[in-house]
């Protein structure tokens, strides 16, 4: 244990000396986690409040790799840690947490949330205000969503894209980062998941442009792509090719009487000449000017803020969840300014222990099933 304790921290502090920017918060529950971490009462006397236990799972690429595991079922659970305050403003703002989730949760959040101005964390809860909120929830097979929520001069707004989350039950980073331009990526396991911007992925301001509603498609607009010929002229005698004509083949048969069975005549067949109503062809239209479309012109109600991307300034970081199964791990939380820092610290501890972890996973499926086979 002391030897991969010493190369866990040896990778920590190589992983410093690559962070160009600023570093706020960055929890490996390591020992001593206990005293950054305040544990809410929010639910207890209910008796519904479950509790942390420091382990690294039931499986894992490294088994002295510890985080905090949820247990009890059916239990509410909000725990946080306090840092000190600061401003996004004119940075970029970098969210990162691992989590596994090792049970069958049926039905329940694994996100972490992150809160400004005065917290009383003994009363941390499902009421308590927050700025940020991200990670996966999860309902049987239809809900695997991924929440992605901003607060806005005190409302909280949810991303408009429909985000889902990791639905095996290995390790995962998720990553979050917000730059001063309001842009916004979205990785999982160092993979960009998602782009965009606050300004037409969240409902947050009246959109820039919109569609003129008042407009309508001009009467010369010509919106035929393709017209008949008006140079080409119908073949004299088109009409009179009639489509059908007697079989040159079909003969009289010789017990044919006239007096008796009428007049004889040869059955139809279609005429090969025949080519149908007579039409001109298709040529491109020289006045095409495309579909016509509803224009877009700026919208009155729009009224920037240049300071969109910023939150309250941050204070402290929580995980407040309720599983009806327990059992996910969470780990490696980071708060920072600084993308490449944040990429390195996935390349060395997902990458490193990815495929130790998913033998180890399927080390453990095969015990259980084996233990099932037995009472069965």
């Amino acid at each position: 244990m002391g030897r991969a304790f010493l190369h866990r921290a040896l990778v920590l502090a190589s992983l410093l000396l690559l962070a160009s920017g600023e570093i706020f918060f960055e929890e490996r529950f390591d020992d001593g986690w206990e005293h950054r971490w305040v544990k809410s009462d929010w639910k207890k006397s209910q008796g519904q409040a479950g509790t942390f236990r420091h382990t690294a799972g039931t499986y894992s690429g490294d088994p002295d790799d510890k985080g905090i595991q949820t247990t009890g079922d059916a239990r509410h659970f909000a725990i946080s840690a306090k840092f000190p305050e600061f401003s996004n403003k004119n940075r970029t703002l970098v969210i990162q947490y691992s989590l596994k989730i090792e049970q069958d949760i049926e039905c329940g959040g694994a996100y972490i949330k992150l809160m400004s101005g005065y917290l009383n964390q003994k009363k941390f809860g499902g009421d308590t205000p927050y700025s940020f909120m991200f990670g996966p929830d999860i309902c049987g097979d239809q809900k695997k969503k991924l929440h992605l929520i901003l607060s806005y001069q005190g409302q909280n707004y949810p991303i408009k894209k429909e985000l889902k989350c990791e639905a095996d039950k290995l390790t995962h980073f998720y990553t979050f980062i917000l730059r001063p331009d309001a842009t916004y990526s979205l990785l999982i396991d160092n993979r960009e998941r998602e782009f965009g911007s606050m300004y037409t992925d969240w409902d947050i301001l009246p959109p820039r442009r919109i569609k003129d509603v008042n407009a309508k498609k001009p009467k010369d607009w010509d919106d035929r792509e393709y017209i008949e010929d008006p140079d080409q002229v119908k073949p004299e005698g088109y009409d009179s090719i009639p489509k059908e004509i007697p079989d040159p083949k079909d003969k009289k048969p010789e017990s044919w009487d006239d007096d008796d069975n009428g007049i004889w005549k040869p059955r139809m067949i279609p005429n090969p000449e025949y080519k149908g109503p007579w039409k001109r062809k298709k040529i491109k239209n020289p006045n095409y000017k495309g579909k016509w479309k509803t224009p877009w012109i700026d919208n009155p109600e729009f009224e920037d803020d240049p300071d969109l991307y910023v939150l309250k300034p941050l204070q402290y970081v929580g995980i407040e969840v309720w599983q009806v199964k327990a059992g996910s791990v969470f780990d490696n939380i980071l708060i920072c300014d600084d993308p490449d820092y944040a990429r390195h610290v996935v390349d060395e501890t997902f990458a490193a222990n990815k495929e130790a972890e998913k033998e180890a996973f399927e080390g453990a499926e095969k015990k259980r099933k084996a233990r099932e086979e037995e009472v069965n």
